[in-house]
């Protein structure tokens, strides 16, 4: 298992709107990749923002974080307070409920 994670600063008060966006926008294009599991995304109350992705290969989070970072540029900026940053690797620890 694979996670991808991509996160950056939100411009305050732009929390309900950035998840309706993400809804229709990201979420689509996220689980469209091959192995895709999972999808959250979180949103701090210092305005930060994480979106993690969960699939069964290296190549999907890859795959996740060059769409996902394309469509926040594309889409996102005006929302957001700065840079977004990802990051993709193995997940080492994991439990379920």
């Amino acid at each position: 298992m694979y996670a991808a994670i991509r996160q950056g600063k939100a411009k305050p008060g732009h929390a309900e709107e950035l998840a309706q966006t993400i809804k229709e926008g990201a979420v689509p294009i996220i689980s469209d990749v091959e192995g895709f599991r999972a999808y959250y995304v979180i949103y701090a109350p210092d305005d930060t923002v994480t979106a993690i992705s969960v699939f069964e290969s290296y190549a999907g989070a890859e795959e996740s974080n060059r769409r996902g970072l394309a469509w926040v540029e594309e889409k996102l900026r005006p929302l957001m307070a700065g840079p977004v940053s990802a990051v993709a690797g193995p997940v080492i620890v994991h439990t379920l409920a």
